[in-house]
């Protein structure tokens, strides 16, 4: 379970990190697009970004882990919401921050024990 929450862990990090905050942080259409949708400025692109990056280290190093998740919640929850403002479609777009953020919860969940430990699938 440890190495499947850990591999989960790795591509959610790689997806924040490659697909979510790079295209920001090198200004691409792909990243300025949506936030005109949004009704976002442009200028709060580098901010979101080093957002994004720093829930992610937090949530890869595992003495910080739940600190990361329960930010990089925060900032889905953020996301869901804009998304959610302007009418998005809701399956692909508005709904994609829960898909993320379970994922970010599975694998914490699958990678520490003591968050098992909180939330077990069974009782003892």
């Amino acid at each position: 379970m440890k190495i499947a929450g850990w591999i989960l862990s790795g591509l959610i990090g790689l997806f924040l990190a490659i697909a979510s905050a790079a295209p920001k942080l090198l200004g691409l259409e792909a990243a300025i697009e949506p936030m005109d949708v949004v009704g976002w400025p442009v200028k709060y692109l580098l901010l979101i970004a080093a957002i994004e990056i720093g829930c992610v280290v937090l949530f890869l190093i595992p003495r910080t882990a739940l600190l990361g998740a329960v930010l990089t919640t925060g900032l889905l929850g953020a996301s869901l919401a804009a998304n959610l403002r302007v009418d998005n479609p809701l399956f692909s777009h508005t709904l994609f921050s829960i898909y993320l953020g379970i994922a970010v919860w599975v694998a914490l969940w699958l990678r520490e024990e003591k968050v098992r430990a909180v939330f077990p699938l069974v009782r003892p």
